[in-house]
């Protein structure tokens, strides 16, 4: 049995000619992947748009699980692209150490449906690991260096990156600025 949770989007003020819809713009979408993960939209550098990943609870084993939901992502990826030019970054992730096994395949899980999502709405993808784009970034490791970066970057809209759980939504911001190199 699933519940489609209610994905918590956050769309940013109307920013002037940043908002113009025309395929010369760069558009770009920076994916943290998992359920914890993100996704955000920038359009020529401009934040547009940050979002928290859809996601559905499941039951297995008679626990209750969250992960990423396919028809929520899919809809979420079409609204933030619709008929324009637009390429995806995404995290490049692999398994860490002390990580279980059901928690290892259930990630992985995550990562493919995004791929294919991406894949099947024929967006262009290209993986960066986390040293690459924090390094590009200038932010200091770990989670809290990704939201003082983003907050740095976009004093207008710290108020999105203000909880330490928001650190899912600074990586996806910091992951789309590696596209806009």
């Amino acid at each position: 049995m699933s519940n489609l949770q209610s994905t918590q989007a956050m769309q940013l003020p109307t920013l002037g000619v940043g908002q113009a819809s025309t395929s010369s713009f760069s558009r770009v979408i920076g994916i943290d992947p998992g359920a914890s993960g993100a996704i955000a939209l920038l359009v020529s550098g401009v934040l547009i748009s940050v979002h928290d990943m859809p996601t559905v609870t499941v039951e297995r084993n008679k626990s209750q699980k969250r992960q990423v939901c396919p028809a929520g992502l899919s809809l979420l990826i079409e609204s933030l692209t619709g008929p324009y030019v637009t390429k995806a970054i995404c995290e490049k992730v692999g398994a860490m150490p002390g990580q279980g096994v059901s928690s290892m395949f259930s990630f992985g899980r995550s990562v493919g449906i995004i791929e294919g999502v991406l894949a099947a709405k024929q967006i262009p993808v290209t993986f960066t690991t986390p040293q690459a784009w924090q390094k590009q970034s200038g932010a200091a490791k770990g989670k809290d260096g990704s939201r003082q970066r983003v907050m740095e970057l976009f004093p207008q809209e710290a108020h999105l990156f203000a909880r330490v759980k928001d650190d899912g939504r600074a990586d996806a911001v910091l992951i789309a600025l590696m596209g806009q190199v």
